[in-house]
């Protein structure tokens, strides 16, 4: 009868195979010829073999002769090629499903194993999670030299919702404390790719020591003052009342032994790399801390960050320390106050802040940011923190951020 449309149905079309130059502007010309509409199309490229998936709806008297079509291509070019019919009903489930949350895990670790991964996509599917992508944001590594990138770093994209996130986090956390992985568990929401501003703690995260131990050592108060340090950064006393305390023990240092301290500061693995990736981006940084504003501003200097907030001490006529601080003390909750002000300086939404610490005076900052990671953080960090990097250096983040090796050149090394 005239007028009446012909009936149409969808199909899905699965190839695999030596990726080939042109192939998919070829499977596309067989199908433009039949007004094929494209419903969905996604593709992976392993080791240069391809897996591509199309789905695509057309007329039901053309559908046999664009299989044809596609099997004379697949058979010229040595791919296989299969085809699904996919009902009416079908497809709208599949469609009804993009209303659901979407997530992102990142694993990442200096090697990867099938056993790793296993643990990983058990607890994903144990919340009932599915598994929409996998993407590997880390270089391929050599055989021939596998000293070079050593670091891996796999991305899921999740759909659903968990059942008990709670529970995941803390399953998460044992995997990650067992397998000496690490693991960050996202909303994959817009706030996530429009990180604009990232704060860090800086003793024993930007560097690899306590500036107030360094000075203590060149004082002759070294093991009073570790022992204050340490007790402070599990939690065990007040940070200010601590920090009063260690600062009275700096009394008559001469200030220009801070000088030879800063000139010799051990960086942490991955820093350079992470600064100047977070400047080329756009990113604003800065330095959060407890310890001081010369070892702070020493810093700044060297990476080009944006904010310092530390501690003064009080230096006298003639160039000594006189045991006393100036202005108010960056304890936690002034971290916290201070990540807030600079967002809002900055105009930058809190979803879209970033903290990294490793010790308890920054867990209020790093509960307070959009993104909060713990740093080869001490265990009462660790528990209360959501992501966690303790398997690679301070560049680690960049992989929570979504950041390819392949974005920044040279396999990301900078």
């Amino acid at each position: 009868m005239e007028g009446l449309k012909n009936k149409e149905e969808q199909i899905l079309i699965s190839i695999t195979g030596q990726d080939r130059l042109g192939m998919t502007s070829s499977i596309m010309a067989i199908l433009a010829r039949y007004d094929a509409e494209i419903l969905d199309i996604g593709q992976a490229d392993i080791h240069s073999t391809l897996s591509l998936g199309i789905l695509i709806r057309t007329d039901e008297t053309n559908s046999g002769q664009v299989m044809k079509e596609l099997l004379f291509m697949a058979n010229d070019l040595g791919v296989n090629i299969g085809f699904s019919p996919i009902t009416d009903d079908e497809y709208e489930a599949w469609v009804n499903q993009q209303g659901k949350n979407r997530y992102i895990l990142t694993v990442i670790g200096r090697t990867l194993t099938a056993h790793n991964i296993e643990q990983a996509t058990n607890i994903i599917a144990s919340q009932g999670l599915n598994i929409d992508s996998i993407l590997r944001l880390t270089g391929r590594l050599s055989i021939k030299h596998p000293e070079r990138n050593v670091r891996a770093c796999i991305e899921f994209s999740l759909r659903g919702t968990p059942a008990d996130r709670q529970l995941m986090q803390a399953e998460l956390m044992r995997v990650s404390q067992e397998m000496g992985i690490d693991f960050s568990f996202q909303k994959d929401d817009m706030y996530r790719r429009m990180r604009r501003l990232i704060c860090f703690d800086m003793d024993s995260t930007l560097i690899q020591t306590e500036c107030i131990d360094e000075l203590a050592e060149r004082a002759g108060v070294g093991e009073q003052v570790k022992a204050i340090t340490e007790r402070a950064m599990r939690g065990e006393i007040d940070f200010k009342e601590s920090f009063r305390e260690r600062v009275e023990l700096l009394k008559g240092l001469d200030v220009g032994v801070m000088q030879e301290i800063a000139e010799s500061l051990p960086i942490t693995e991955g820093v350079p790399r992470l600064m100047k990736v977070l400047k080329r981006c756009g990113y604003k940084i800065a330095i959060l801390s407890g310890g001081f504003t010369f070892f702070g501003e020493y810093l700044q200097r060297l990476f080009g960050i944006d904010y310092v907030y530390a501690n003064e001490l009080e230096i006298d006529d003639d160039g000594k320390l006189t045991g006393r601080y100036v202005g108010e003390i960056v304890d936690g909750k002034r971290k916290a106050e201070l990540l807030k002000l600079i967002a809002q300086v900055e105009r930058v939404n809190l979803a879209q802040t970033i903290a990294v610490g490793d010790g308890a005076n920054d867990l209020p900052m790093i509960s307070e940011a959009g993104l909060g990671i713990a740093f080869h953080a001490k265990p009462r960090v660790v528990a209360n923190a959501r992501q966690s990097i303790n398997t690679l250096g301070l560049d680690g983040v960049l992989y929570f951020l979504g950041f390819k090796d392949s974005y920044l050149g040279d396999q990301g090394k900078l």
